[in-house]
């Protein structure tokens, strides 16, 4: 699976007409002569795989239209300083309808869904004596998996989108939008039915394929943001009892070796060879530290000492020497100024923040390829860390403030070795206050995964954070909050002039 067919080989299997691409249409496949056996149906099932490979998806960049690892620049955890790249100018209200982070979501969104949708359609097709009953279901639920989690980007994102199950042809492919609330409906059927089939695991040589865990996972993501706490707990209680645990060291789990880890519930896997391009949300610049993206001050404040206080009250800080006495997430996820970045290189002496980015970043070079190439490591979508704390979150939502919550949290906390609730925050909390401690425990725990803007969203709390990056006055970077444009993408202006029934969100008309 790590091997996954790359882009140029789905064009060619799913080749398109000149006049359909030209028509923009959301999702068509011509294929002939196929579904012949079962090595047709898992070149087309890594089809769809292959479309969260992409920049604008999962594979990152370094001097391109952001994806999906980039989103911690939309509000307060990190500055986007090549702001052209999207979260920038959407931050400071330059971006628009035609800017192409939104087109590019957009579309590798839909291409996904729709080479799901052919995959769905055309599965049958395979003869009985070339692919059993078992494994055809195993494979039609990982499309099911992969078509509802392009659709949870769209709907949490742009909000309204199509709702497109079928491949489409031009007399058929522009439609309309749907409502969120049918789109989520589609979502949490595709994940409830993906996870009623697919196996807890898998192979060693087939790591990387949808998992049972995997769907409940994702659904549990999604009953959150949809404010479903009841729904949330049912589906990680499940979870619990899958063999998911924590990886021993923070630090060494955003690396190509901790890729295996039974912390990783769901991961876009990447390699870098002679026929794929790789990633490059582990790429870096030799001089800084992933430039582009870079973590503000109020972020790194965020992040406790040792003792379990915020720097702010804590006697342990030290201003002089800002890793010592932390939290070991500031370390593992930070470069400093006096920081070794690249053995031969100068010291980091800071960007347009004191702070450099450390998570998954190489720093060396690997076969051959320079930290500036594109890499092979994965991108965690879903880590099981984040399933404890969901369950916290929702236990607290639901105001059953039992020893349950404080247990899941400190299973998070104590992983790196920081005090538990109980020894830093005390007993019989308030609904209220451990609803921060877990806001804080999301923030440092996820920081730098792409997930904040997500949590902002859901938690009502983004002009909030616009408020806190003006604070940390970052020269030439004056971020401003315009309501619901804040919040919601631009459906992109390609789509509304080619279709007619397609209309732009009301806060952007």
């Amino acid at each position: 699976m790590k091997k996954l067919i790359t882009l140029l080989s789905i064009v060619g299997l799913f080749s398109c007409s000149k006049e359909f691409l030209d028509k923009r249409n959301l999702s068509q496949i011509v294929v002939t002569e196929f579904w012949k056996d079962s090595a047709d149906a898992m070149f087309a099932l890594n089809g769809i795989y292959d479309a969260l490979q992409p920049t604008q998806m999962y594979g990152g960049c370094l001097n391109a239209n952001a994806g999906l690892p980039m989103y911690d620049n939309f509000g307060d955890n990190c500055y986007n300083s090549y702001k052209y790249e999207g979260p920038g100018n959407y931050m400071i209200a330059l971006a628009n309808a035609t800017t192409g982070m939104f087109q590019n979501l957009w579309a590798q969104s839909y291409a996904g869904i729709g080479r799901a949708n052919y995959f769905i359609e055309n599965i049958d097709k395979v003869p009985a004596t070339e692919l059993t009953d078992a494994t055809k279901k195993q494979m039609l639920a990982q499309a099911y998996f992969l078509r509802a989690s392009f659709y949870m980007n769209l709907a949490i994102y742009f909000q309204d989108v199509p709702l497109v199950l079928s491949v489409q042809n031009l007399n058929t492919g522009y439609l309309p939008k749907n409502t969120y609330a049918e789109v989520s409906a589609q979502i949490e059927k595709d994940f409830l039915a993906a996870a009623s089939v697919l196996p807890n695991a898998y192979p060693a040589a087939q790591l990387g394929y949808a998992t049972n865990g995997a769907a409940l996972g994702m659904l549990a993501r999604l009953y959150m943001y949809n404010k479903e706490y009841q729904k949330a707990l049912d589906v990680t209680t499940q979870l619990l009892t899958l063999g998911y645990t924590l990886n021993a060291s923070y630090a060494n789990l955003f690396v190509p070796a901790g890729e295996t880890s039974t912390e990783i519930v769901f991961a876009v896997r990447f390699v870098n060879n002679s026929l794929q391009g790789g990633e490059t949300f582990s790429s870096t610049f030799v001089t800084l530290p992933k430039v582009n993206q870079q973590p503000m001050p109020n972020l790194a404040r965020e992040y406790y000492c040792t003792d379990g206080k915020p720097i702010t009250t804590s006697p342990l800080y030290n201003p002089a020497n800002q890793k010592a006495n932390r939290d070991p997430r500031f370390a593992a996820s930070f470069y400093v100024v006096g920081d070794t970045y690249i053995a031969g290189q100068p010291v980091y002496q800071g960007g347009a923040t004191p702070y450099g980015q450390r998570k998954y970043l190489r720093t060396t070079s690997v076969s051959g390829i320079a930290v500036s190439g594109a890499g092979s490591q994965d991108f965690y979508v879903l880590r099981y860390a984040d399933v404890l704390l969901m369950r916290a979150e929702a236990l607290i939502e639901l105001n059953q403030l039992t020893p349950e919550v404080y247990t899941l949290i400190n299973r998070v906390r104590q992983r790196v070795n920081m005090r538990t609730i109980e020894a830093a925050e005390g007993t019989n909390l308030s609904q209220d206050a451990l609803r921060q401690i877990l806001r804080h425990e999301r923030r440092v725990e996820f920081a730098m995964e792409g997930l904040r803007f997500y949590d902002l969203k859901r938690w009502g709390l983004v002009e909030d954070a616009f408020k806190r990056a003006i604070a940390d006055n970052i020269p030439g970077y004056v971020p401003v909050f315009q309501g619901l444009k804040s919040e919601i993408f631009p459906v992109p202006q390609t789509e509304i002039d080619v279709n007619n029934k397609m209309v732009q969100h009301p806060a952007w008309r």
